[in-house]
């Protein structure tokens, strides 16, 4: 089957929204391809406001997160890979989903972006506790 995160993760995002709330979502930054600013990822994270007065141009696939939004007044094309989404919650209650890092399965991305179809180890990323 394929993997459950997106439909969630839309569903989610669609009920957080019908409740008058502010989706966020936490995001592993180290993951493969994530496109975020960097200064502001702590301990490998970075926690996004999704919601539409925050960003422009939405759009949760099956397989990326992607939107624009501004940092400190300098734009950003924020992209996020699915498996990179650790959780989606509203911020004025912390209700959402958090979600396992091993739903997708197959070796693990190295944390730092290496030459396309490079070889690697298959080592697993350890998990931490965010609070």
């Amino acid at each position: 089957m394929t993997p459950s995160r997106p439909y969630l993760v839309r569903a989610i995002n669609e009920w957080i929204l019908d409740n008058g709330m502010t989706p966020y979502l936490l995001v592993n930054a180290d993951y493969q391809g994530v496109d975020v600013p960097r200064r502001f990822v702590e301990n490998g994270r970075i926690v996004l406001n999704i919601d539409p007065a925050a960003v422009e141009g939405l759009h949760i696939d099956n397989d990326y997160v992607e939107f624009n939004a501004r940092f400190q007044g300098d734009p950003w094309h924020i992209i996020i890979p699915m498996p990179a989404v650790l959780a989606i919650y509203a911020r004025e209650n912390g209700q959402g989903m958090m979600f396992s890092e091993d739903e997708y399965e197959g070796p693990s991305p190295p944390e730092s972006p290496g030459p396309e179809g490079g070889g690697g180890g298959s080592t697993r990323p350890a998990l931490k506790v965010v609070k």
